[in-house]
């Protein structure tokens, strides 16, 4: 049972590491340039890249976490 919570809690902070990431990776990008944003859709516009950077957040845990998983079934191939 302990292993269970312990994969649990790898799971959770996975999640925030690879989203907070993500966020960080698009912010870094400044999409502001590239798009003309008035001042009343720079709520909507944030909104969005929290979204985004939410789901590539979770893609790329669930890859990690899927290839961790992955790597640790090898041992049942022998």
């Amino acid at each position: 049972m302990k292993t269970v919570g312990f994969m649990a809690v790898i799971r959770i902070v996975s999640y925030f590491v690879f989203i907070a990431a993500a966020f960080s990776g698009i912010q870094s990008l400044q999409l502001e340039r590239y798009f003309r944003i008035t001042p009343e859709k720079q709520t909507k516009f944030k909104l969005i890249i929290i979204m985004l950077s939410v789901a590539i957040g979770y893609g790329c845990s669930e890859f990690f976490l899927s290839f961790i998983d992955n790597v640790r079934n090898l041992m049942y191939l022998y």
